[in-house]
């Protein structure tokens, strides 16, 4: 049995458009008698408390395998068995992958106190995997820029401040994109106060005594009114 193709143009079944249609052919070479196809996809399942794999099993007494408007979540390894009373089945895995523009799943701002080290986070979900660029006021921030660092990975980028100065706070945008299309998002990195001594200081004892001193000072003005009332009425 060959391993899995695409009957259009004979390219491998391993690459596709989303909202593509995909068709896969099992050839085998086991019998000249019909057979039986089995077809599997192999996926990561989240329903237990640990990921595990699982699969999802097609049968089919035709050769192909077609999904229509494919999605991200059908990419993975199909496997294909091919059976019959004669001999014993013979199994192929191929491995589909379904290309998509990038998307940003996750961009936080952040506050940073000037002079210490800050980080700014922009992370992309694409197929092939994105590329990373960061700008300021329309201008990009290249690598070597003194004092910040541009960390790339695959799916994640990082814009680190090693000293943060009053002129790095402010509005900063972060691109991904790939062969099939470009995605961006506005990531702010902000001024963050650190605590002083009297912030400190101030806590739920002080507010404490603060509202007892008073208490303390209401209860001796009473007791003094009742004392010059209890006077007056004596005399």
């Amino acid at each position: 049995m060959e391993v899995m193709r695409r009957e259009t143009r004979g390219s491998p079944c391993e690459s596709e458009l989303t909202g593509a249609t995909i068709l896969c052919r099992c050839n085998h070479a086991i019998s000249c008698l019909p057979s039986l196809y089995l077809w599997y996809f192999f996926f990561i399942s989240l329903s237990l408390s640990l990921p595990s794999l699982a699969a999802v099993g097609f049968v089919s007494e035709d050769e192909y395998l077609e999904i229509q408007g494919i999605t991200r979540e059908q990419s993975g390894d199909y496997e294909c068995s091919a059976s019959n009373d004669v001999a014993a089945p013979v199994v192929r895995r191929v491995k589909v992958t379904v290309n998509y523009p990038p998307y940003i799943s996750e961009a936080k701002g952040t506050g940073v106190p000037v002079g210490q080290k800050g980080t700014l986070q922009c992370e992309a979900s694409a197929v092939p995997s994105a590329e990373f660029q960061w700008y300021k006021d329309d201008k990009r921030l290249m690598e070597g820029k003194k004092g910040v660092k541009v960390e790339n990975r695959p799916f994640l980028s990082k814009l680190i401040f090693f000293n943060v100065s009053e002129h790095d706070y402010g509005n900063y945008t972060c691109v991904a994109s790939n062969k099939l299309g470009h995605t961006n998002a506005s990531i702010t990195l902000f001024e963050l106060n650190e605590p002083t001594s009297s912030t400190l200081l101030q806590g739920p004892g002080a507010v404490s005594e603060v509202s007892n001193g008073t208490s303390r000072r209401a209860g001796c003005a009473w007791l003094l009114s009742v004392l010059v009332l209890h006077l007056l009425l004596k005399f």
